[in-house]
């Protein structure tokens, strides 16, 4: 690392503050666009489909998005860095990412394809079902191909694939079949169009972008290496995105179907607040590696306390509006499903808990891979072992509400050690937790409890605003201060057009 920091240069601090301001409003308009998408498909599903075959469903894209992202090999973050490293050959990089991708997925998808009882067990084989897993290879290769297009600041391209193709034809389609004689393998078939369609989207912008690198060869040697040092990457992606589906695994071994199908809608709703802070990441990733390269450890640092404040602030006002009203919000998707009130309820629970660890990897994954690695596999160990204790027992403790329990408990710990992890790395405080998130939400949860006094429908529409008014009021007033407001600002083209021609990441082969 170098030894000196350099001095800080206001108007490049300002700069790098307004292009993760940017990043983050163009990725929560996409966030908002996938919340507006999200909602329809869980009511078509819950409505059209019922919670048993929506639990099927939930199971199935599980495990091939498991294996998906196992076959990325932690390139979404690593391709970065071996850009970073290749300025001259970034769609050599690319080309090799997809390469390595391309030739895990089909090995993933062939052993599905031979093995289809792991993607629909306990249930009758359709003849789709072998077949389904062969979605995985464009899953994957559309990852990468936004994580090369984000190495840019390109952050529409994963808004239009993520967040408006791909859930807006899998809710299309699946209302469309619903009405057909393919109604009993519909949502799959939704889920198999939303995939290839996104993944177009995704490789086509990166096509124009990157090319086809010219005088590229084939070197085996070369993707093995960039493969191997990615290892700890990929461990680090399964274990966080193991622990958002471990719980649907265990609950699909214990539970009924239509139990899956229940969780699975809590848990849709309560991840909504958890996919802000991903909004962050195409844009976070540079502004760090840049600032570690050249050894600003109290800038990265910085920067990671200002995202945490954006994400707890906005994931609470989230938290507070979804979670009061969660029995009229559940029972919007049939009346099943207002059962799962105390699930949801723990769910968000959970989002709060996992946000300082969520955004405390973005930076650890550059400067403590391996000691971030073994915290992940610690906190999917603890909530694989109390998953197992509590979701088989009897009573209120059982089935969907332990294994949401099971997750809070694992993401708490999370959360406190990759914090104090981050801290004692970079020598500077990272938490993003302020006063004023608790000066804001104690009256929003006053509101709430009078909003509950209202019918389902009133609760749902004005106090759902009420809500987020009264929060949004008094954070902004008192919590708001300086480059906080920077995210939700107007007028900064100046600004943010130096931001935009801020130098792409440097190489951090020695942090």
């Amino acid at each position: 690392m170098l030894a000196d920091p350099s001095a800080s240069n206001p108007n490049r601090d300002a700069a790098e503050t307004a292009a993760l301001a940017k990043g983050g409003r163009t990725s929560f308009f996409g966030y908002v666009l996938r919340l507006a998408a999200r909602f329809p498909f869980l009511f078509i599903a819950g409505r059209l489909y019922g919670a048993e075959a929506l639990g099927r469903f939930a199971y199935a894209t599980m495990v091939v998005e498991l294996v998906a992202m196992l076959a990325t090999l932690g390139l979404k973050r690593g391709l970065a860095e071996d850009m970073a490293r290749r300025p001259h050959e970034e769609a050599a990089a690319l080309i090799d990412a997809l390469l390595a991708a391309l030739v895990a997925s089909l090995a993933g998808a062939a052993v599905l394809v031979l093995l289809p009882e792991l993607v629909f067990p306990a249930t009758r084989l359709a003849p789709l079902d072998r077949w389904f897993a062969l979605i995985i290879p464009f899953i994957a290769l559309a990852d990468l191909a936004l994580a090369g297009l984000a190495f840019h600041h390109d952050v529409g391209a994963q808004v239009r694939a993520r967040s408006i193709i791909e859930p807006w034809v899998l809710s299309i389609a699946a209302l469309a079949l619903a009405f057909t004689a393919l109604k009993s393998d519909g949502m799959l078939i939704a889920y198999l169009l939303s995939m290839v369609a996104a993944f177009f989207a995704a490789l086509s912008p990166a096509l124009r972008r990157f090319g086809w690198p010219g005088g590229w060869r084939l070197d085996v040697g070369r993707i093995w290496r960039l493969v191997k040092t990615n290892v700890p990457l990929a461990g680090a992606d399964i274990a966080e995105w193991g622990a958002r589906r471990l719980d649907i695994f265990i609950l699909g071994r214990f539970a009924s179907a239509e139990i899956v199908g229940i969780y699975f809608v809590a848990q849709q709703i309560a991840s909504l607040p958890q996919r802000l802070k991903s909004s962050f990441d195409p844009i976070l990733g540079p502004v760090l590696t840049r600032n570690l390269a050249a050894g600003n450890l109290a800038k990265a640092a910085g920067h990671v306390r200002q995202i945490s404040f954006w994400v707890a602030a906005v994931q609470l006002a989230a938290v507070l509006a979804l979670g009061i009203p969660g029995q009229a919000a559940m029972g919007l998707f049939g009346p099943a499903f207002a059962a799962g009130v105390t699930v949801l309820a723990v769910l968000l629970t959970v989002e709060l808990f996992a946000a300082q660890a969520a955004v405390a990897e973005g930076a650890l994954i550059y400067v403590a891979r391996n000691a971030n690695l073994m915290w992940s596999v610690i906190g999917l160990a603890v909530q694989a072992g109390l998953s197992l204790l509590l979701v088989p027992m009897a009573g209120p403790l059982g089935g969907g509400v332990g294994a949401a329990l099971a997750l809070a408990i694992a993401a708490l710990l999370q959360s406190v050690a990759k914090s104090r992890l981050l801290q004692a790395r970079l020598g500077h405080a990272v938490s993003g937790w302020r006063p004023s998130l608790l000066l804001a939400g104690i009256p929003a949860f006053g509101v709430g409890l009078l909003v509950l006094r209202t019918p389902e429908p009133i609760q749902l529409s004005i106090g759902f605003f009420a809500i987020l008014g009264s929060y949004g009021l008094i954070i902004w007033r008192f919590g708001f201060k300086g480059a906080d407001r920077l995210l939700f600002a107007r007028g900064l083209k100046k600004i943010e057009d130096e931001a935009a021609s801020l130098p792409l990441p440097l190489p951090v082969d020695k942090l």
